[in-house]
């Protein structure tokens, strides 16, 4: 249920802090746009858990059912670090690697990534097998900052 604590063993995040509100995480203004956009008020609980987390840079494991937002669990907080130390990502090179087992779940995550992330220059490509690889090739030459890729 949304509202859920989000805590650590060493009380690392807000003890006790009820989160209830994308709000409360302190997203970038142009994230907390889109997110407002899609009508996405209230975290999941395993959002309202590992956001905060992820935002402090902490390391985090989440498990949950499918459709309860496990995407924007680390999809938010990649794009809120990306705005907060804004540099170009280098030629043949990306800024953030994402590693999806299927082809269809990458394809969602770049979904989601360019959804949260509309309101931002993002560069971001698909690195996937059994389509052309002209445009991979180019945007991975020019430099993403997302990579969405599965290695079959």
């Amino acid at each position: 249920m949304p509202g859920d604590f989000a805590r650590d063993d060493d009380g690392f995040y807000g003890k006790n802090h009820l989160l209830t509100s994308f709000q409360d995480f302190g997203l970038a203004d142009p994230i907390a746009r889109a997110l407002r956009e899609e009508n996405y008020l209230t975290p999941t609980p395993i959002q309202a858990q590992t956001i905060p987390l992820a935002l402090a840079g902490r390391d985090v494991v989440g498990i949950a059912q499918t459709g309860t937002g496990k995407t924007a669990s680390f999809a938010l907080p990649i794009l809120h670090r990306l705005l907060e130390n804004r540099v170009r990502p280098q030629p043949k090179s990306c800024r953030v690697l994402v590693l999806s087992p299927t082809r269809e779940l990458s394809g969602q995550i770049l979904d989601s990534f360019n959804t949260y992330g509309r309101h931002i220059r993002l560069s971001s490509t698909l690195a996937i097998g059994g389509v052309p690889m002209g445009r991979q090739v180019r945007s991975l030459m020019q430099g993403v900052e997302v990579l969405v890729a599965t290695p079959g």
